[in-house]
């Protein structure tokens, strides 16, 4: 009897000290494991957007071109980031109302936007996610003219493939709203000695990009 009891206990004992490593090194990942942020330079292609001429009825367009962007993620829990999200493109504006000497109005917007983004399938880091901000917009055209400053907010959804512990590629499209004064003079152009009138409430562009992350 004596003896079935000293096996029995060596028995647990030894089940004991086979599962223990195992339980903790799960609770050590568990209790050590970190929320995920990024650092995301992308390169893209913005498109869209035109407004009309309070003078002359006349459309004014916002050309296409490539555009920039930074984001800064910071991990909130297993599934969401608060972001810091910057972009730039350099574009012009035509239209048949300008000057003979300005017909292409250059001009740069600057988007600054905070927000977050959200992972649908719970985890950082990897496959679709949607993404959002409001901050403001910076638009200053060429030849010296003074700059403006609009409200302005971003949504999109993207999708990121985790190509190592710390690095990731990221694909994403994005909808701009940039919130215009209605019936203002905008953007007016130094040198060219044009002033753009226009009546609109928002200006629409979208936005297609790819970025490689740094993850840590």
């Amino acid at each position: 009897m004596v003896d079935q009891m000293r096996i029995g206990r060596v028995t647990a004992l030894a089940i004991f000290l086979m599962a223990a490593p195992a339980h903790f090194a799960r609770a050590q990942e568990t209790s050590t494991a970190k929320y995920e942020s990024s650092v995301t330079v992308y390169g893209g292609e913005r498109f869209g957007g035109s407004l009309t001429d309070t003078t002359s009825n006349s459309n004014i367009s916002l050309q296409s071109g490539s555009s920039f962007a930074v984001a800064v993620d910071i991990g909130l829990d297993r599934a969401t980031q608060l972001e810091f999200f910057y972009s730039r493109q350099n574009t012009e504006l035509s239209s048949g109302a300008f000057s003979s000497q300005a017909t292409n109005l250059g001009l740069s917007l600057n988007n600054y936007h905070l927000g977050g983004t959200a992972f649908i399938d719970g985890e950082v880091g990897r496959g679709l996610y949607v993404m959002g901000g409001l901050g403001a917009t910076t638009a200053k055209p060429s030849g010296g003219g003074n700059a403006d400053t609009f409200f302005s907010g971003n949504l999109g959804i993207g999708w990121m493939i985790p190509l190592a512990s710390h690095v990731g590629l990221r694909f994403e499209a994005r909808g701009y709203g940039i919130f215009l004064n209605n019936n203002s003079s905008i953007f007016c152009g130094g040198t060219a000695g044009c002033t753009v009138a226009v009546k609109a409430s928002v200006l629409v562009e979208g936005e297609v990009l790819a970025g490689l992350s740094a993850r840590f």
